[in-house]
């Protein structure tokens, strides 16, 4: 009767969780990215981009920062769960997880990093073309692990996941004289949108069939840039956020055209954008109560080390908010954005 009652209980969390169970063919998830989905690699490398303290994490089980740019969990792992996987996606650098985690899920994302390489220099994060160095050292473990053709399998029903692009606008473009003076912004979205081909031919004829490519959000939304907007009323920097439609446009065009010319290889555009201007339109609607500024600390420039549990204006109940820190949103924000993705770009993986 124990044993019925568990297996219950499991079917009912994955059915009722925030995203619907996928009933397809999904091995593992193998996530590239950014900190919209860096699990913690960034807590092993020499870098001021981390998180692994507390406030971060608070609502993570067991209540420990893993250095994950929230307050909980983020889209992939809920993404991960609704497809009968692990609720967590590991980081390929935490010693504490091993290969026989990673045959399920890998997250080789590093916050700060970008399409561009020089956009992860900023910070001296993991970049693109290191992370692709990673995932080939991880095949090569899984093939030791699996056995040749099981890890192949593996592979090659595993969904990937690359969700970037935010901090070569905000952390490179706009930040730093060098690539402005070399391109225009649509020249720039250009020269993006060629290193994510060149990324994701590389990765197919590395076995990867079925490929999630993330667009990214209003960037102009993000509380640090409503509040360098405060001459303005602190309201979102539009032409930010028209950049970030251009840009996605460009990456939808890519998706379409790698579809036509990758034989067997699925690529869904994840339109990420559109889900959070909903929420910053109407938060009410989704249970939320602040849109303006983080949770953490005043929630207008505070992130990574500037947030802090020492500071006293942290809010209570992160549930209420839609951005954790100044830039990223919290746990609840990233299950809607989850919730989304499911039922929009992924359900034809399902």
């Amino acid at each position: 009767m124990l044993l019925r009652f568990l297996v219950w209980l499991a079917l009912v969390r994955l059915l009722h969780g925030p995203c619907a169970v996928a009933a397809g063919k999904v091995t593992a998830l193998i996530v590239f990215g950014d900190s919209s989905v860096d699990a913690g690699n960034n807590n092993n490398i020499s870098t001021i981009a981390k998180s692994n303290f507390e406030p971060y994490g608070r609502d993570f089980a067991g209540g420990r920062p893993t250095g994950r740019f929230s307050n909980g969990r983020l889209p992939t792992d809920f993404i991960s769960e609704a497809f009968g996987l692990p609720p967590v996606v590991p980081a390929y650098l935490d010693s504490s997880y091993g290969i026989m985690d990673f045959a399920s899920g890998v997250c080789f994302a590093s916050a700060g990093s970008g399409y561009d390489n020089a956009t992860s220099d900023v910070l001296s994060v993991i970049s693109m073309s290191k992370q692709l160095d990673y995932f080939k050292e991880y095949q090569g473990r899984l093939k030791i692990y699996q056995g040749e053709a099981k890890a192949n399998e593996t592979l090659s029903e595993a969904l990937y996941i690359m969700s970037l692009g935010t901090n070569d606008f905000l952390e490179n473009y706009y930040q730093s004289p060098r690539r402005p003076s070399e391109f225009t912004i649509e020249e720039y979205q250009n020269f993006l949108v060629g290193i994510a081909e060149r990324f994701i031919i590389s990765i197919y004829r590395l076995g990867a069939r079925k490929l999630d490519l993330t667009g990214i959000p209003p960037m102009g939304c993000l509380p640090l840039e409503r509040a360098m907007n405060m001459f303005s009323g602190s309201v979102c920097n539009e032409g930010y956020n028209q950049v970030a439609k251009d840009f996605n446009a460009k990456l939808q065009r890519l998706a379409d055209r790698l579809n036509r010319k990758l034989h067997g290889m699925r690529i869904s555009f994840a339109n990420a954008y559109d889900i959070f201007i909903k929420v910053i339109d109407d938060p009410s609607s989704y249970g939320f109560e602040n849109v303006g500024v983080g949770c953490c600390a005043t929630g207008m420039f505070e992130m990574g080390y500037a947030c802090n549990r020492g500071n006293p204006l942290t809010c209570s109940d992160a549930k209420k908010y839609v951005f954790w820190d100044a830039f990223h949103p919290t746990e609840k924000m990233y299950s809607v954005v989850a919730d989304h993705i499911m039922k929009t770009a992924l359900a034809g993986f399902m």
